[in-house]
């Protein structure tokens, strides 16, 4: 270790960073006409003690808001310092908390208006997809496993059905067809829910059968299915009150997202952006009038 300390390498380097900080203190002072005066104003003071509070459900004692005075100094003096030395330059984090408090700016320009039930109304209709109740199922299934019955899958598949068919609603599903690590009765399911399970192509077969009677075969990643389906809702756009919350909060979201990008472009126009070594790309033309199919 006192070998590398005398090496004379070493101390070049140290001397050269020693060189490097005072260079950077000389010539990047900042604005510091007041960098000698401190002020913790009287609402300063109440904004630390109000946090305390909000944070720990009690207010501060004395000695503890006079702490909490003592580091929010303590701050102001590392970044008046910090500001001096030019250390927010280049700094991808301090960046990027930047660029967050400017969006909070836009964003809570957008976050003032009020939407009413006909802004609302048109929102959920231009995404709808987004509300739409889906079409719920009450139903058995029987399922036939395709390996353990190779050939034979048809005509075991319609034996059973038969002898569902005979059985009607006191079929006892359970006890029928093949095991499998999945429920045999399912109550007021979702489509998704039952896509999640058998399959999108099950989920929508199920849609096309009457309820009322044992009917099938239906596939899906297992295999092949015969299905009672006892009770179906059929989907539906829900009236406004009914999700009146979830649209109002999606068309805020939606209003920052767009007060956000409308801030941006507006402060963009003040640059001109050259990016090198990339070829330019040209802008895509906007179809006029309607696409045709």
């Amino acid at each position: 270790m006192k070998r590398i300390l005398k090496e004379p390498l070493l101390h070049f380097l140290l001397l050269g960073a020693a060189l490097f900080i005072v260079n950077g203190l000389m010539q990047n002072p900042g604005p510091r006409s007041d960098a000698g005066e401190i002020v913790v104003t009287m609402g300063q003071v109440e904004n630390i003690a109000a946090t305390f509070a909000k944070t720990w459900q009690r207010p501060p004692t004395p000695e503890e808001l006079a702490g909490l005075v003592r580091s929010h100094v303590r701050e102001e003096v590392y970044y008046r310092e910090a500001m001096a030395m030019g250390l927010d330059k280049d700094d991808t984090v301090i960046r990027r908390r930047l660029r967050q408090k400017m969006e909070f700016i836009s964003e809570d320009i957008a976050a003032q208006a009020e939407p009413s039930d006909t802004e609302l109304n048109a929102y959920m209709e231009a995404h709808a997809d987004a509300y739409r109740i889906e079409p719920r199922f009450t139903f058995r299934q029987v399922y036939l496993n395709p390996e353990k019955h190779a050939e034979n899958l048809d005509r075991d598949t319609m034996q059973l059905l038969a002898q569902l068919n005979q059985a009607g609603a006191e079929a006892d599903a359970s006890q029928l067809g093949d095991s499998l690590m999945v429920e045999h009765q399912f109550s007021v399911a979702s489509t998704s829910e039952i896509g999640s399970q058998f399959g999108e192509q099950f989920a929508t077969k199920l849609s096309e059968l009457t309820p009322g009677q044992w009917q099938g075969p239906i596939k899906s990643g297992y295999g092949v299915h015969l299905v009672w389906i006892s009770e179906r809702t059929e989907g539906y756009l829900p009236a406004l009150a009914e999700v009146r919350n979830a649209v109002r909060r999606d068309w805020e979201n939606a209003r920052r997202l767009e007060a956000n990008d409308k801030f941006y472009q507006e402060l963009l126009k003040r640059y001109t952006v050259t990016i090198e070594g990339l070829e330019p790309v040209e802008k895509e033309k906007k179809p006029v009038g309607k696409p045709t199919k």
